[in-house]
């Protein structure tokens, strides 16, 4: 059975050398967390601050909030990348995250390499990788350029095969960052052709997004995050119109109405 479920989780980051208030503040605005102290009296962002979130197959939740809110911190949770530091995140499923794309990534090999080496840590087997290749360089346009290292591509180069990779896998729990970065207008446009396929083939869906649009195209159900805390769960329209005000609330219904969901 595919699940999620988290209980009064919390992820707390240490600041050791913070000694003035100048430099908590700096800390602050880079976490977005309160600051707080342990018992050792270290320093401490409250990154993620009592969250409880429970899903089952077939749902599909929005995180929204202002940056450095928490949503990536929630996201990196419960791929396994943080342990909660109280609580309990219990994750059931085989996990794809569309984040953090250079992670398990070679510089020194090449594309063609990275290719197998990406979805090896994406959990997928060499044969099958080994089906997709054509249809990852064809997606990723890059050409000549799949034979040389990875260390020769520029950052738009580096995502596009990244995203390559993680879009051609049958996700059971999808965690997407829309906020994955350098690529032009064009080339994100046809991504999120492909990402929207690969929200259907997926279980669960956990997507951060400063698109209300894209949000309600993909999700069901949305979670407001502030400074670390869940501020509002429920409906997309209802969510977003509490984070961003009636007018918001209300463009989102029209989308939903637009895609016959209304």
């Amino acid at each position: 059975m595919v699940s999620i479920d988290t209980y009064d989780a919390c992820v707390d980051f240490p600041i050791f050398d913070a000694k003035t208030r100048s430099m908590k503040q700096t800390f602050l605005g880079a976490a977005g967390g309160a600051i707080g102290r342990n018992s050792s009296n270290t320093v401490m962002v409250e990154a993620l601050k009592g969250v409880n979130l429970h899903l089952q197959d077939g749902d599909r939740i929005g995180l929204v909030g202002h940056n450095g809110a928490g949503k990536s911190t929630l996201l990196r949770l419960l791929s396994g990348i943080y342990e909660p530091t109280r609580g309990s995140a219990i994750v059931r499923g085989r996990v794809a995250p569309v984040f953090d794309l250079g992670v398990g990534m070679d510089p020194e090999i090449s594309g063609y390499e990275n290719i197998m080496i990406r979805g090896l840590f994406l959990g997928q087997t060499r044969k099958a990788m080994r089906r997709k290749m054509d249809d990852i360089a064809e997606f990723s346009e890059l050409g000549e350029y799949l034979d040389m290292p990875l260390r020769t591509y520029s950052t738009g180069m580096r995502i596009r095969l990244a995203l390559g990779v993680v879009t051609s896998i049958d996700p059971e729990i999808l965690l997407l960052d829309e906020g994955i970065g350098a690529v032009d207008a064009a080339f994100m446009a046809k991504a999120r052709g492909r990402l929207v396929e690969m929200v259907e083939r997926s279980g669960i869906l956990v997507f951060a997004s400063h698109s209300n649009e894209f949000l309600a195209q993909l999700c069901d159900s949305a979670l407001w995050i502030d400074h670390g805390e869940v501020r509002k769960v429920g409906r997309v329209d209802d969510v977003v119109e509490a984070y961003e005000g009636p007018e918001a609330g209300a463009h989102v219904r029209q989308v939903l109405k637009d895609l016959g969901r209304g």
